[in-house]
């Protein structure tokens, strides 16, 4: 029977470790439309697989009285567990001890599960509802952040990050999430900034409510901070599920492949007529690549930021692919400064966990004006650039219409080592479009005919005929193919199929400079 009581007291124990903050901070979790730290992590996970670490841990302050305030687990809930059989590792913030404030125990959880992370390979997941730092813990509230961030970076390009944002996240918690792979906001509860309403209105006298300041559709639209936005923290976490099927475990390994009743063969017939005669008129890149992709299913990253460029996921016969596209029905397509950071960091992950990247070309230029070169879009637009020059992973480009000028280079053309390009009949691969270029060669020559509008119209035939095609390109070898648009998913298949066991080197060196 004595067997019994230490037995009695662990239960004991336990129960109260699981009611985190207590029923009463529980029920006003729920009360805000949240689910508390430990229902996410239910839902997130495989059945009766998370495997808990560190629940009787207890924070050690014991200034302004927090002695006498003391909860098992001290705010967050950490563990191992699997999705879809695959083994991550999580944490999970519980706003119903102190709010979810990070203490300096707090952080120790965290730090413990990136480092098993790291050391075992695994994906890290982060669901964020926290208000910041523990003001009464001072300085070691700030000293596990750093540490927490410090292992951000070691992870990077080795294990996948991802972090939902399912509450506050302020102040030096922001940076965290902002050095992983992946953010989701949830966009009812979710809010980021490094400085709330107060402080702009002490320092700024400008007035701005939570929501417009750094709610989820402020950071998904305008910042680029959020890859994703979720309509409910239930979406949210399937948006996690769904990311991580496209995701190997590390840096050494393959993405999963998922096997597909998708016919490698099939035509796409419809992409035979989806291309306007009016060279001028644009059409929806969506349209393009869901008949290419097995079973038209597409996960597409940031996609209400820089909406000029199309990036995302999908899978080519079972094998995850990275997509990155120009959407001629916003700007035309064109390279902006937001667009070019947004495939940067697209390609750079891609490239780092060994997804073959597929590049769908129709790009008129970058964008002109002041307020781009201003604001930095060589610099910015060169981030692009160099990224698919790093790249070694398989890069296939497929040019649909337009290519011109600079933005032909930076869109991963063969003189930036793409492994196979090929182009469609409607293709125009050229300096700039024939309109421009006879304004620029020949207009001089035109005003002194008797017909100026005349004679630069069929100047500018003549120059759409001579270059504005792909079979210029072709004779010099720069492009591996014209293909048949129906036959566009046959080809790339194949391609990779080819490209499967790619071997590409860059020099030694500790890193590059990238133009940040």
């Amino acid at each position: 029977m004595e067997n019994q009581k230490p037995l009695e007291k662990l239960r004991i124990k336990r129960e109260e470790a699981l009611l985190g903050g207590g029923q009463k901070r529980i029920d006003e979790q729920h009360a805000k439309g949240k689910l508390t730290a430990r229902e996410r992590i239910a839902l997130l996970v495989d059945p009766d697989s998370f495997e808990e670490f560190d629940m009787f841990v207890t924070h050690q302050c014991t200034n302004f009285g927090m002695e006498k305030y003391i909860h098992p687990g001290d705010g967050v809930v950490t563990g191992s567990a699997t999705i879809n059989e695959r083994v991550v590792y999580i944490f999970s913030q519980d706003f119903t001890v102190f709010g979810g404030s990070l203490s300096k125990t707090y952080a120790e959880k965290i730090c413990k599960v990136m480092d098993m992370a790291i050391k075992n390979g695994c994906p890290l997941i982060g669901l964020n509802d926290s208000g910041g730092a523990r003001i009464q813990e001072g300085v070691d509230a700030l000293a596990g952040y750093a540490e927490i961030f410090w292992r951000n970076v070691m992870s990077s390009g080795v294990i996948p990050q991802i972090s939902a944002i399912l509450g506050p996240c302020a102040g030096g918690a922001v940076y965290s999430p902002a050095i992983t792979d992946f953010v989701i906001m949830e966009k009812n509860n979710s809010y980021m900034f490094v400085t709330g309403p107060k402080v702009v209105k002490t320092v700024l006298n400008e007035t701005v409510s939570i929501e417009d300041l750094g709610g989820a559709n402020v950071h998904a639209s305008k910042s680029g901070v959020a890859h994703f936005i979720a309509n409910s923290e239930e979406d949210a976490i399937m948006l996690i599920k769904l990311l991580l099927s496209f995701l190997p475990s590390n840096n050494m390994e393959d993405p999963p492949f998922v096997p597909t009743n998708d016919p490698i063969s099939r035509n796409c017939d419809e992409l035979n007529d989806i291309i306007p005669d009016n060279p001028n008129k644009p059409y929806d890149i969506l349209d393009v690549i869901h008949p290419i992709v097995d079973d038209g299913e597409f996960l597409q990253v940031m996609s209400s930021f820089a909406q000029n460029l199309v990036v995302g996921f999908a899978r080519l016969n079972g094998h995850s692919i990275g997509i990155v596209a120009n959407q001629p029905k916003v700007l035309a397509g064109v390279l902006d400064i937001d667009a070019s950071i947004k495939a940067a960091r697209f390609v750079r992950f891609c490239d780092a966990f060994n997804i073959p990247l597929v590049v769908l070309e129709d790009v008129p230029g970058f964008l002109p004006g002041t307020m781009q070169e201003h604001n930095g879009i060589i610099r910015n637009g060169a981030k692009m650039l160099y990224a698919f020059a790093e790249a070694t992973v398989p890069k296939i480009t497929v040019i649909i219409r337009k290519a011109y000028g600079g933005a032909y280079c930076v869109m991963n053309s063969r003189h930036m080592r793409a492994d196979m390009v090929y182009v469609w009949p409607s293709a125009e691969i050229a300096v700039m479009g024939p309109k421009g270029a006879v304004e620029v060669i020949f207009r001089k020559e035109a005003m002194a005919t008797e017909d100026p509008k005349a004679t630069l119209k069929a100047k500018e035939d003549e120059y759409r005929d001579k270059f504005a095609n792909p079979y210029n390109a072709a004779e010099r070898g720069f492009v591996d193919d014209v293909i048949e648009p129906a036959q566009t998913r046959f080809r790339l298949i194949r391609a990779l199929e080819m490209l499967a066991n790619k071997k590409d080197y860059i020099p030694a060196r500790k890193h590059g400079n990238m133009p940040l």
